[in-house]
C-alpha cells in the first residue's frame, strides 16, 4: 500500500495516492487472484483481466502521478524520445500489443505457455500506462499545449478497442481454443465493446482542459 512517506517524498495529494493505491490493489486482483487460472480455459475471464489492466488499473496509475516527481513524461519531452513524448505513437504502441495479443495463433500460444501470458500482462499494462501518461502527463503549459494530441491517442484507442470488440462479439464461430464456446466469445467482445467508453471518457475530460483555457483537470 501507499505509505505516508512516499506520499510525502513524492507530494502525492491525498486524490492522487488513492487513485495509485486503487490501480495497485486492481492489478493485484487481477493477476493474484482466481483470473488467470480461468483465463486458460475461458476467454471471458482472458478478457475480464486484459481490460482490468489497461482500461482500469492504467489509467488510475497514470492519472496518479502524472504531473509529480513520479511523472517521467517532463523528461521524454525535454529529450524528445521515447512514446511519452508522442501520444500518437503511444496509441500506436498500445494498438500494436492489443491487436497482436489478440491473433488467434498468439492467444492459444500463450495459454499453453504462462511464461507468454506473464509477458503479455506487463505489456498491456507498460503500453496502457504509456498512453495515459503521454496525454494527461508532463507539468505547466506543456499539458495544456498536448491536450489535442492526447484527445486524437485516446479517440484513436477507443475506435479500435470498438472495432476488436465488435469482431470478436460478431464472429460467427469462436476464434481461440481457450474459448467455451461461441457465447464465452461474445461475451468477451462485448467486454471490450464497452471498455472504449474509458478511453472516449478520457478524451472529453481534455477536450475540457482545452474548453478550460488549459485549467488542469487531474487531482
Amino acid at each position: 500500500m501507499i505509505s505516508a512517506r512516499t506520499i510525502a517524498v513524492f507530494r502525492l495529494s491525498p486524490a492522487r495516492a488513492t487513485m495509485l493505491a486503487a490501480g495497485i490493489v486492481v492489478l493485484a486482483l487481477a493477476w493474484a487472484g482466481p483470473l488467470p487460472a480461468l483465463a486458460m480455459t475461458r476467454f471471458a475471464a482472458h478478457m475480464t483481466m486484459h481490460l482490468a489492466v489497461v482500461a482500469i488499473a492504467a489509467p488510475l496509475i497514470a492519472l496518479a502521478i502524472a504531473g509529480s516527481r513520479l511523472d517521467p513524461t517532463a523528461r521524454s519531452l525535454q529529450t524528445g524520445a521515447g512514446v511519452l513524448a508522442f501520444p500518437v505513437l503511444a496509441a500506436f504502441a498500445e494498438f500494436a500489443v492489443v491487436w497482436g495479443a489478440h491473433v488467434p495463433a498468439v492467444h492459444d500460444m500463450k495459454r499453453l505457455e504462462p511464461t507468454w501470458a506473464m509477458i503479455e500482462q506487463l505489456a498491456f499494462l507498460s503500453v496502457g500506462v504509456a498512453l495515459w501518461l503521454s496525454a494527461f502527463g508532463g507539468r505547466g503549459r506543456e499539458r495544456g499545449a498536448r491536450a489535442a494530441l492526447g484527445i486524437g491517442a485516446l479517440l484513436f484507442t477507443a475506435m479500435h478497442m470498438t472495432l476488436l470488440g465488435a469482431l470478436l462479439a460478431l464472429a460467427p464461430r469462436p476464434l481461440y481454443e481457450a474459448c467455451l464456446g461461441l457465447a464465452d466469445q461474445e461475451i468477451g467482445g462485448v467486454m471490450m465493446l464497452a471498455a472504449g467508453l474509458v478511453y472516449l471518457v478520457g478524451g472529453v475530460v481534455l477536450v475540457a482542459r482545452i474548453l478550460g483555457d488549459g485549467e488542469d483537470p487531474s487531482p
